[in-house]
């Protein structure tokens, strides 16, 4: 849908759109409805070029022109730590001692490096997207620090289950057994409303119609025997289209119950991740095809569910490691094959 609109205005017509929260209108040339359609995309185009060449102005172009993406929440929060820093340079003219900077100064501040890799990162997204619209004539490159290898952790099962009976709180309880039981990201098991829980085929539709820009993949689930218990005794009580709510309302986050319930249990550090990683895990072990796992994940390419869960599996290489046997059991087996 476009973000503007086509009214009949005096004797013609007019292109009617919003910047920076205000009404805007404008007189087409077009005398007709069909030519001033075709002539309102053009002139909107013109009409809402972003003007100014600094990152502070060409961050706020970004974040609007990709309004509604997952990204751009983010990215609300990492200008905060950006602003002071590169707000007023030129989007052509950051060196690589501004980065550097910026680095030392967030290691100075406590924070990690990866996150500050994520921030330099989102800050090159707006560059390279500034670029292609020739807004600048050259996106600098950004010096960022290494990204920090993935955490490896993952519960096992008997501290899966010991994870949800320390989860007195019932919407964090909820979040638990769904995470571990389906496998998904935070994101949509707080956006799951209950008319994509079909207890009829026992499904639960984790993809959200609402979001209508690209975005991490969803997948639809079965609903085994404890999401189903989970999610009957929670539709008794609900008063809210979200599945997951507290007072009535859809949870925001639900990081510190689950550092909660981590802590009685004994767990340490547990994030909403770890319960997605955990699940992925446990079914790699069973022995469940990287093809259902990639699946059951909504990863689009399997090779990316191989890459990371593969090695959990009981027979990962197990067929290479035999053949590199050369005891005298193998040595018969293979007398037997020739």
């Amino acid at each position: 849908m476009p973000d503007y609109r086509i009214q009949r205005f005096r004797d013609g017509f007019a292109l009617v759109y919003w910047r920076d929260g205000q009404r805007h209108r404008h007189q087409l040339d077009s005398k007709d409805a069909r030519g001033a359609n075709l002539e309102a995309p053009g002139v909107y185009a013109i009409l809402t070029k972003p003007q100014g060449k600094t990152v502070g102005e060409l961050w706020k172009a970004y974040c609007q022109d990709r309004r509604g993406r997952a990204v751009v929440g983010t990215m609300v929060h990492t200008w905060k730590s950006m602003a002071d820093q590169f707000g007023a340079l030129a989007g052509d003219s950051i060196s690589i001692a501004d980065c550097r900077a910026h680095t030392s100064a967030r290691r100075a501040a406590g924070i990690k490096d990866g996150t500050i890799h994520t921030e330099l990162g989102h800050l090159r997204m707006v560059l390279v997207w500034a670029q292609k619209r020739k807004l600048i004539d050259q996106a600098s490159y950004i010096e960022r620090p290494p990204k920090p290898k993935p955490k490896e952790r993952h519960l096992t099962r008997s501290e899966t289950r010991r994870l949800r009976d320390c989860a007195s709180v019932p919407h964090v309880r909820l979040f638990t057994v769904l995470a571990q039981t389906t496998g998904a990201r935070a994101a949509a098991l707080l956006d799951l409303t209950w008319d994509r829980v079909d207890f009829g085929r026992s499904l639960i539709d984790l993809r959200n119609p609402e979001i209508k820009v690209p975005h991490k993949g969803r997948a639809i689930v079965p609903m085994n025997r404890d999401a189903r218990a989970a999610l009957l005794e929670a539709q008794r009580g609900a008063v809210s289209p979200y599945v997951i709510e507290w007072a009535g309302k859809r949870v925001q986050s639900v990081k510190r119950g689950l550092r909660e319930a981590a802590r009685k249990a004994g767990l340490g550090h547990v994030s909403p991740h770890m319960l997605r990683h955990s699940a992925a895990v446990h079914m790699a072990e069973a022995g469940v095809p990287m093809e259902e796992v990639a699946q059951y994940l909504g990863h689009r390419d399997v090779n990316v569910t191989r890459n990371v869960y593969a090695r959990f599996s009981p027979t990962y290489l197990s067929k290479a490691a035999a053949v590199l046997e050369y005891d005298d059991l193998a040595d018969s087996r293979e007398r037997k094959v020739q």
